[in-house]
């Protein structure tokens, strides 16, 4: 389960380092080629907010058997893709069918014993970071070497694989729900009010990820910069740096088991804010960036196991449309943090990029902080 956590959602971030090398391929500017990553926010968005919530309703192993289909399907569709529209729809269609880490998240929730919870989550969440970073490394390689068409045929063959290793090993779980589907999306709504507690850690796993993808969208066009003269693989290296940050991952759930969580966020909030006073100053630098990725992820992941702790404390019987409440707008914050490096870049470039960073950091703690006195 961990394996496949790590796989599949690396599809999501295989297009990063490329953005440069697509750009070049279809004759475009940086600026519009960046929104290619955000079609594939939008999509996994949209699959978490569609898809995900029939995991309480239908058979789990069964729904992902079947995404895997769509998956595969996708994948070989930005592969061939002629025109940078056909790779916008195809990029977004990746987004929507891989979503399938969301499933086996809870699904570790339910099979883990209670005393337990934080560190199987961590534990299988450690996989997710490390796909989502070294996703970046592989993509940067294979495109400097191969070109980037190769990734997305490399990416739909290990989806193949995936898909018969699930179908093998991963032990069915038996739906909760009872109702029809559109009863189901209308409960999302009343879980949603029902629970303050995934309100607020919904809102601030968005800010967290607004500027984590704002970060990681950009990097690469810095990289090209003449300060640095690097290219896609060196874009990709930094997601060798920011597994680091993935190791925080297991040490924060089993903190989460033992101690409150509210104190921990507010600390793993502030690494947040300090990642990008880094890159504000490091625009020339290269350890400075290394430096403030390793606190960026450290930050931004640990503040996503802690919250994912709580979330999924609530209500058993529904963890597959809490995490979909969570994760959707999880993404949408992603999406949006995208949309505005992007536009930034095109302005201010890397000072743009950081400035959102910042204010997107500073509006979380006081969020976060003010939350924490009402209680």
């Amino acid at each position: 389960m961990t394996i496949a956590t790590g796989l599949v959602v690396a599809n999501i971030y295989y297009n990063q380092p490329l953005l440069s090398d697509i750009a070049r391929t279809y004759h475009v500017s940086n600026g519009t080629v960046g929104q290619i990553a955000m079609y594939t926010q939008i999509g996994y968005a949209t699959g978490l907010l569609f898809v995900i919530p029939l995991a309480d309703m239908f058979k789990r192993k069964r729904l992902m058997v079947i995404n895997f289909i769509f998956i595969i399907i996708a994948l070989l569709l930005a592969a061939v893709a002629p025109a940078l529209w056909v790779l916008a729809v195809a990029s977004y269609l990746i987004g929507v069918s891989s979503m399938i880490p969301q499933i086996l998240v809870p699904m570790v929730a339910h099979l883990a014993n209670p005393e337990e919870r934080g560190k199987k989550i961590g534990f299988v969440m450690s996989g997710l970071l490390i796909g989502i970073l070294l996703s970046r490394t592989i993509s940067g390689l294979v495109g400097d070497y191969l070109g980037w068409r190769a990734m997305f045929y490399i990416a739909a063959g290990l989806m193949l694989l995936m898909w018969a290793l699930i179908a093998w090993i991963v032990p069915e779980v038996e739906p909760d729900y009872k109702g029809t589907y559109l009863d189901l999306m209308k409960s999302l709504i009343a879980i949603t009010r029902q629970e303050p507690q995934l309100r607020l850690a919904a809102l601030r796993g968005a800010l967290c990820f607004a500027g984590f993808s704002a970060f990681w969208t950009t990097i690469v066009f810095l990289l090209n910069t003449p300060a640095f003269h690097m290219g896609s693989t060196a874009a990709g290296a930094f997601g060798l740096v920011g597994a680091f940050g993935a190791l925080a991952a297991s040490v924060i759930g089993r903190l989460t088991d033992k101690k409150g969580t509210n104190q921990i966020i507010t600390y793993t909030l502030l690494l947040v804010l300090a990642s990008f006073i880094i890159f504000i100053f490091s625009s020339q630098s290269l350890i400075g960036l290394i430096i403030g990725v390793i606190v960026l992820d450290m930050g931004v992941q640990a503040t996503h196991i802690a919250n994912q702790a709580i979330i999924f404390s609530l209500n058993p019987n529904a963890r597959n449309r809490i995490n979909t409440v969570y994760m959707v707008t999880y993404f949408i914050g992603g999406s949006l943090g995208t949309f505005l490096a992007t536009r930034m870049w095109g302005a201010y470039h890397w000072t743009g990029v950081c400035v959102i960073g910042l204010v997107l950091s500073v509006v979380v703690i006081a969020l976060h902080l003010l939350s924490s006195r009402k209680k």
